[in-house]
């Protein structure tokens, strides 16, 4: 019974966590979402650069979005409800910009977990893929309001890639560099 009941645990582990990264997401990247991580450092590096030179009030959120030390994921389940706002950093669209809060909600679909923002005319859903303790890999599809969800891999208009990290119980972004549209690297904020 000790056996079954060790594998019961970790089943209830893995459930509660991303999907484990074994290398099938790896697999399921498209070439250019790959590239975009690699470069991933650099992109975020240069887009934090360009954000210091926006409007002081916002500059100052922003750095302290950032600098809110990583925890791990297993510090407490992401399903739920959360509040999630979007902050564009760099690029063509402004040095920087921060949106007000919509809703989020995380969800468990057996396979892993979901997410999906559900206010707001930009929108994502896309799922989670462990890559550490401390940082998951997700894969999303952007679309607008209204419009039919295509799944990941339909396109660089619509795929995104970025990394999730959590910054406390309650708390954890996504980072996207080099999204399709407008900014340089796009950071999702979650909060409840």
């Amino acid at each position: 019974m000790k056996p079954l009941a060790a594998a019961l645990a970790c089943l209830a582990l893995l459930c509660g966590s991303p999907a484990l990264a074994d290398g099938e997401v790896h697999k399921l990247m498209t070439p250019a979402d790959k590239a975009k991580l690699e470069k991933y450092g650099e992109t975020r590096r240069d887009a934090i650069a360009e954000a210091q030179k926006g409007d002081p009030a916002e500059v100052k959120e922003f750095n302290a979005v950032l600098a809110r030390p990583l925890v791990p994921f297993s510090d407490k389940p992401l399903t739920g409800n959360w509040k999630c706002r979007t902050i564009k950093a760099g690029g063509n669209f402004g040095v920087l910009v921060i949106y007000g809060w919509f809703k989020c909600r995380v969800t468990d679909d057996g396979s892993g977990l979901v997410l999906e923002k559900l206010s707001g005319s930009q929108r994502t859903k896309g799922r989670f893929y462990d890559d550490g303790a401390k940082r998951a890999i997700y894969l999303g599809s952007f679309f607008i309001d209204g419009d039919p969800v295509l799944p990941y891999g339909s396109g660089p208009k619509t795929d995104q890639a970025g990394y999730a990290f959590r910054t406390g119980p309650n708390a954890w972004r996504i980072e996207l560099p080099q999204p399709y549209y407008e900014s340089k690297l796009d950071i999702i904020e979650f909060t409840r």
